[in-house]
């Protein structure tokens, strides 16, 4: 798995698709930023939104073999999650 870190995301669909990309050493200055999770198909498979180093939302995704999404899991600020399912 790879760990990368983004400013925001762009799109209303799902999988969100993080934007501006930030270095490591970057993180430290920001208040909030997105810390995005890759498997080694560079598939996005979650992230972590972090706003002054508390988890405000949390995506993971699991994919399909024919590279749909299979399924979304969203933990919002209070800790509820919606888990989605789609179709291959």
């Amino acid at each position: 798995m790879t760990t990368r870190y983004f400013v925001t995301y762009s799109g209303v669909k799902l999988p969100f698709n993080l934007v501006n990309e930030l270095r490591e050493d970057e993180v430290n200055n920001r208040n909030t930023f997105f810390k995005g999770y890759y498997d080694e198909a560079g598939r996005l498979t979650g992230f972590d939104k972090l706003a002054y180093g508390d988890i405000e939302l949390a995506h993971r995704y699991t994919w399909h073999d024919n590279g749909k999404l299979a399924s979304a899991e969203i933990t919002d600020i209070d800790g509820d999650t919606k888990m989605l399912v789609f179709d291959a």
